[in-house]
């Protein structure tokens, strides 16, 4: 049986015991997931509420509780980062034949065979993901999905552009009714203060020492004494790097993040490779407000996947962001990037050199 104190077990043996706010969340999920949930789903009857919706400051342990909870969880279930799914909703979109709900339609096919749907980074921004989000909602409502979310904003946030955020107030009363929000208000970021990992995931200046260092772990990685330029392909478009491995891309801040590309282009890039050198960032250019975002996009992507990231620049990135304006979600990206500094960040990257080393010597693998 799914309950609270196996959720708690799970945490302390990370060392973690939760807060207030966590023990909160925990329950609230036991309550959605667990035997009383699933009885009051299967007579027919509506459980008090169909979702959780956790948001609150960065760092503080939304994702920790809700990612262990969807481990331990059973039955058919997916959990995603909002990007992924606004890329996945408007690849169905552009095939979807025309009709007077297209929206509800692909959004049925979507949740087709899912019980358990858990967004991490819930956030809307713009007009355009408000309509799809607030129809997607409505159906998976409406079909009985248990969903769960995590957002830096609370309900009455979303969609803070005033031009805009009346239209969206159907569906931010629709979260309120349907799911048990949890302020997680714990003053506590945990990304902070970890224990600074063996070797450096950042650097500064942009002088020959960094040159060096980003040119030896790439060759730690991949075994190529002699990184050399390629041009790639990131979201049908062209993007020139200084090296690219199996594992690990070495390419400069401004063909990714000043050239114009999106989430989309990040989103592929992750699901290619392990883990991204990410050189030559000027800082005066994170002022321009959409050169911010992309960064922001990068970071958030990287790390949802686990993905590992070092960044060059001029200056030490995190005191550049720090008092920085013009993007979304700078806050998180500051807390993610301290984690991604730290020994507790465990890479894709960092588990598949642990893998590779345990291989014998002569193993040949034939799959490929």
């Amino acid at each position: 049986m799914f309950d609270e104190a196996q959720v708690t077990r799970t945490l302390a043996a990370h060392g973690i015991v939760p807060d207030a706010s966590q023990r909160q969340a925990i329950a609230a999920l036991a309550s959605l997931l667990g035997a009383n949930g699933r009885a009051a789903r299967s007579s027919g009857a509506a459980p008090n509420h169909q979702g959780v919706y956790c948001y609150g400051l960065p760092g503080r342990g939304k994702s920790l509780v809700v990612d262990t909870v969807f481990e331990l969880a059973n039955g058919r279930k997916r959990r995603l980062h909002f990007h992924e799914f606004l890329r996945e909703m408007n690849r169905r979109l552009v095939n979807e034949p025309r009709g007077d709900d297209r929206l509800g339609s692909v959004s049925r096919q979507w949740l087709d065979g899912s019980e358990l749907l858990c967004f991490d980074e819930f956030h809307v921004h713009d007009i355009a993901d408000a309509f799809l989000m607030g129809r997607f909602l409505d159906t998976a409502i409406g079909l009985g999905t248990r969903i769960v979310l995590t957002s830096n904003y609370a309900p009455d946030a979303l969609l803070a552009d005033p031009e805009f955020h009346e239209r969206f107030l159907p569906t931010i009363e629709q979260i309120k009714r349907c799911f048990t929000v949890i302020h997680f208000d714990g003053a506590r970021d945990y990304r902070f203060g970890g224990e600074e990992a063996d070797v450096p995931r950042f650097f500064a200046p942009l002088d020959s020492a960094t040159h060096e260092a980003l040119r030896r772990i790439f060759v730690h990685y991949e075994g190529s004494a002699a990184p050399s330029p390629v041009t790639l392909s990131a979201a049908g478009r062209p993007l020139a790097a200084r090296a690219a491995g199996a594992a690990l891309l070495w390419a400069d801040f401004e063909n990714l993040c000043v050239a114009s590309r999106s989430h989309l282009d990040y989103l592929e890039l992750a699901e290619q490779w392990h883990g991204l050198i990410l050189d030559n960032l000027r800082t005066e250019s994170l002022t321009h407000p959409h050169t911010l975002q992309r960064l922001v996009w990068l970071v958030d992507i990287f790390y949802d996947r686990k993905r590992a990231l070092f960044i060059a620049s001029d200056e030490p990135i995190v005191a550049a962001l720090n008092g920085l304006e013009g993007a979304h979600d700078l806050s998180r990206t500051l807390s993610r990037l301290a984690e991604m500094q730290s020994r507790a960040y465990r890479s894709t990257l960092d588990i598949a050199g642990e893998m590779s080393a345990d291989l014998p010597e002569n193993t040949v693998d034939d799959s490929v």
